[in-house]
């Protein structure tokens, strides 16, 4: 007995949890548990803050504009389509797509404009109204806008009325004149104002850098342009640090000449009538290649090694080139294009 009693009194020392304190501690817990079973089951009535905390919890998976989605050189910024026209637009989504819903967002706004539709794959519908659009990404009323691409919507080549297209002269295109088939016009034409010529296309060119230096003191104004001369130009572009021996992205300066003609300005200019400029395809440039501050001969020569380099890499993008000594401008350029077949001319 004595034995058992000091046994009690020292356990009695090492926990001086009472019995009374051991059955609170219990009531305790029981009512934790209760509590926890309780909100577990509770909804709260529709209508009285359920709103902002089910946008706060459903958030929109990390969407983002895929590496082939800017072209091969991974350096183009702007995409083209048609109104309501079937659009790529390669995407990487962190999560399941089939959830999400997409549409556009204007670029001087953030208001939707165009309807909610499923996310389904890369095709997208591009919006029903000309303008540069950013596309948005939605899930339960909480969007995502993905930067870094805009779209550009066209002004389909049969609004241009006889040679004038919204008050801006365009002029008459060889293939209307000899009624040639619809692959010999551009589709459409990019709406460029005063705000807009800044947006970049590419990495090395502007939305300003097609449009035709007519003097035409009009806004807006209009360009065609053919994506494939916007890869091909940035592929030359990183060829020309390739044979510098610099792949860690050499400084490139570019002075654009032409690019978009139209053919009223080829016309007036004694220009050639079916020049490729006039199809949105090419692009005269004076590139200072060899990086010493001056355009000359040399780096003509520099960038016709690359323009090879990238055909014989890229067999889909050969085209022409010319190389040129500007009187007018007193610096070398070189014409390049993608018109489907190699051409080569000096003059």
């Amino acid at each position: 007995m004595v034995g058992k009693s000091l046994k009690s009194s020292d356990s009695t020392k090492q926990n001086p949890v009472s019995r009374s304190g051991r059955a609170s501690a219990g009531t305790l817990i029981v009512s934790l548990v209760a509590a926890l079973v309780f909100l577990g089951m509770y909804r709260p009535p529709a209508g009285i803050g359920s709103a902002p905390f089910a946008q706060a919890t459903v958030l929109v998976p990390s969407v983002r504009a895929a590496l082939n989605a800017f072209g091969r050189s991974g350096d183009v910024r702007m995409r083209f389509a048609l109104p309501g026209e079937r659009l790529e637009y390669p995407l990487e989504v962190g999560g399941d797509p089939s959830t999400l819903g997409y549409t556009w967002v204007r670029l001087d706004d953030s208001v939707a404009a165009d309807s909610v539709r499923p996310l389904d794959g890369h095709r997208l519908v591009a919006p029903p109204e000309p303008g540069f659009y950013q596309l948005a990404v939605m899930r339960n009323g909480v969007s995502r806008v993905v930067g870094d691409l805009t779209v550009a919507v066209l002004v389909p080549f049969e609004e241009k009325q006889g040679p004038v297209l919204d008050g801006y002269t365009i002029g008459t295109f060889l293939a209307e004149r000899l009624g040639g088939v619809e692959e010999d016009l551009p589709e459409g034409f990019v709406r460029v104002d005063s705000r807009t010529a800044s947006l970049p296309v590419s990495k090395h060119l502007r939305l300003g850098d097609f449009l035709t230096k007519d003097n035409q003191n009009v806004w807006p104004r209009y360009a065609a342009i053919d994506p494939r001369l916007l890869d091909k130009l940035e592929l030359v572009i990183d060829a020309i640090g390739e044979l510098r021996g610099d792949t860690s992205g050499v400084r490139v300066e570019i002075d654009v000449h032409s690019g978009f003609r139209t053919p009223f300005y080829n016309t007036r200019n004694r220009f050639a009538r079916d020049s490729r400029h006039t199809h949105g395809d090419a692009i005269d440039v004076a590139i200072d290649a060899n990086g010493d501050g001056r355009i000359t001969r040399s780096d003509t020569r520099l960038v016709a090694l690359a323009v090879e380099r990238t055909e014989s890499l890229h067999p889909d993008l050969v085209g022409g080139m010319g190389l040129y000594t500007s009187a007018k401008y007193n610096q070398a350029f070189v014409h390049i294009d993608t018109r489907g077949s190699k051409a080569r001319w000096k003059g």
